[in-house]
């Protein structure tokens, strides 16, 4: 075939249009359009490029790129990271900006898709390549480097970062993006920056560059003597814990390491990105580990003599601040397919390897081996007793308001063991993490690496459309259930906008407890009673929103005037019971009908159960107010007990 004239634009979209990712997991080759659509807010800075592109491929064949119409630049990134970590990162979106506040406004999307290692291909306008009409609108001005714009601040938040000033910079751009993206050990948000200009011109293109291109998804094994030394240290341990992070789920690992734990009797704690890796009853499933963690998890991980991370980045909630190990003999066997992340805590033992490939290989060579019948018999009492206490919080009533984890419970029960809960911000991803009872492995999603306010409703928009793909495909069929507070609703609900305009049934239980109750909750516990976390009228006289009258906010009724569909759930003594109806009652609606928010109230004040752990928040050396003289002496106790880590 001849080269052909395309605009930049146009040439961006027909590429992206062809290419596929190839995946093979156990036998199964998977082949998928790596780019399936592509989200765009329309201004001066796209609309003659990437919108005109759009237009002209959209009026010849509607398949080749379709074009999806979101309210907020940050919250179509997160429909993409959303639809990625549902397909395994597999397939993503890309998303187009106008430039200035339309590009920045991508910042925060773009920071969560590399903290949570999920990829997005960021394509934010930028001031004209020529410099022409400087200063253009919305143009800032850097007398220290004027060829610096607001797309820079993409630098540090994204994984890969490109500028195409000239029509040719494309073909490299574009290629060396997504190799990133496609990559596991590196993706994450790609931004290839697009003057306005730019995206306008016209270029020979040459034929190979429009033609289908597979990206193979690298799983590298585990190396020989890795998988010695790795052996060498689980049979020597007499207390070993695995610690299972999101790793295992990208690598498809699931029933390899169920596998694992039978094979050995080894115990497996997950991390918030983990959860789903096995069954909540499953007799080695101990569940959450951490600050958010369960009491099981917890108590064995203060003794385990070898934690064996598997695609997990060990951060501070996983670790409580470092507090979690206490046995002095400690030592990290790190499987990730990350070098940054298989480093972690100085271990002498790092494996660079895809965890499914490495489970399968320590399982062939780990014949025999079994941990202690004392070990066993404390998991089946640890599990039982922590399952106990969640019986417990789930079925105490408080009236007429009533706990967090009462709705938790109510929501879980009503829900299929398929469906989807998602969740990011607040004190919801603590209590989920905790007492969520996940059964299949995509049914948990709570983007907690970022814990980003108001990722929620457009997470789970991007969950939806993956599901309903993956329903007709012949797949399972899913309902997604949105959980989100109201400070985190207040942030970002205009996406109930986009699913009312495509039909996309997307449930949302909106719990209304008058602020932030999260923040109340750490702020009180670092003694500083709360201070800024409720939604209350000003005192003038005191200068507080602290104890004046609610705020009388109506969040159902906004969410009814954006066009969704709300089912009130009123306070008393029926309140769970109307609860678990209702959600039952939204799962019944067809697809196609739209979002549903069901709207509850809840009693911020009472609490989760303790995780028996600790998270490392500074608090104030020297204070006037007793609660934080109080707090700081507690502060000072756990800070005792933080290490090293080195093993």
């Amino acid at each position: 075939m001849s080269p052909r004239t395309l605009t930049v634009a146009q040439a961006l979209v027909e590429y992206l249009s062809r290419q596929y990712t190839v995946d093979v997991i156990g036998g199964v080759a998977y082949r998928e359009r790596l780019i399936p659509g592509m989200f765009g807010i329309f201004g001066h800075g796209n609309v003659a490029g990437v919108g005109q592109a759009l237009k002209q491929y959209q009026a010849a064949d509607p398949a080749l790129m379709p074009y999806y119409q979101g309210r907020n630049e940050q919250a179509q990134v997160h429909q993409a990271v959303g639809y990625a970590r549902h397909t395994r990162r597999r397939q993503t979106f890309a998303v187009s900006t106008s430039i200035g506040p339309g590009s920045t406004n991508m910042l925060t999307g773009a920071a969560l898709a590399t903290a949570n290692r999920l990829p997005v291909l960021l394509l934010p306008s930028d001031t004209f390549a020529t410099r022409v009409a400087d200063p253009v609108l919305q143009q800032i001005e850097q007398p220290y480097a004027y060829d610096v714009t607001v797309n820079d601040a993409f630098r540090p938040v994204s994984k890969y970062f490109d500028r195409v000033s000239r029509p040719e910079q494309l073909f490299s751009a574009l290629q060396n993006g997504l190799r990133v993206l496609t990559d596991p050990a590196e993706t994450g948000a790609v931004t290839i920056a697009l003057p306005q200009d730019v995206q306008a011109e016209a270029l020979m293109v040459p034929a190979e560059f429009l033609a289908e291109r597979e990206w193979r998804i690298r799983r590298p094994e585990i190396e020989e003597e890795d998988l010695r030394l790795a052996v060498e240290a689980i049979r020597a341990a007499r207390r070993p814990l695995v610690i299972a992070g999101g790793g295992v789920l990208y690598a498809c690992a699931q029933d390899e390491l169920a596998r694992f734990a039978e094979l050995t009797g080894t115990p497996v704690a997950n991390t918030q990105a983990g959860v789903g890796v096995l069954p909540w009853n499953h007799p080695l499933s101990v569940g959450a580990v951490g600050s958010t963690g369960t009491t099981a998890a917890n108590a064995l991980a203060a003794q385990a003599d070898l934690v064996i991370g598997i695609g997990t980045r060990y951060e501070d909630f996983t670790t409580a601040s470092r507090t979690a190990f206490q046995n002095p003999e400690v030592r990290f066997l790190n499987i990730n397919v990350t070098p940054l992340d298989a480093y972690k805590h100085g271990t002498s033992l790092p494996v660079v390897a895809d965890a499914r490939k490495a489970l399968v290989k320590l399982n062939e060579a780990l014949g025999g081996y079994r941990v202690g019948a004392d070990l066993e018999q404390e998991v089946t009492a640890q599990k039982k007793r922590w399952d106990g206490i969640v019986d417990q919080a789930f079925d105490i009533r408080h009236t007429p308001l009533p706990s967090q984890n009462e709705i938790i419970g109510a929501t879980r029960r009503a829900m299929d063991d398929a469906d989807v809960v998602v969740c990011a911000a607040g004190s919801l991803p603590g209590d989920l993490h905790k007492m969520w009872r996940v059964v299949d492995p995509f049914g948990y999603h709570v983007e907690y690496a970022y814990s980003c306010m108001g990722y929620e409703i457009p997470g789970g928009l991007g969950i939806k459309r993956a599901t309903v793909a993956e329903a007709a495909a012949g797949g399972t069929g899913r309902d997604v259930v949105v959980m989100v507070g109201d400070g985190s609703y207040l942030m970002m609900h205009t996406e109930l906008v986009t699913a009312v305009a495509e039909g996309l049934k997307l449930i949302v239980v909106l719990i209304q407890n008058h602020g932030y109750a999260s923040i109340g909750s750490l702020s009180e516990s670092l003694g500083s009673q709360r201070f800024g976390t409720q939604y209350r009228k000003l005192d003038a006289a005191q200068h507080s929103f602290d104890a004046g009258e609610k705020l009388p906010i109506d969040l159902a009724t906004n969410a009814e005037s954006l066009g969704a569909r709300v089912l009130r759930i009123a306070p008393g003594e029926d309140v769970i019971a109307d609860l678990e109806h209702a959600i039952r009652e939204a799962k019944a609606a067809p697809e196609g009908s739209g979002p549903i928010v069901i709207h509850v109230e809840s009693d911020p004040l009472l609490d989760a159960p303790d995780s028996e752990s600790w998270w490392d928040v500074p608090v104030s050396q020297v204070s006037e107010l007793e609660s934080t003289q109080r707090a700081y002496q507690n502060y000072t106790e756990h800070k005792a007990q933080q290490r090293p880590l080195l093993g």
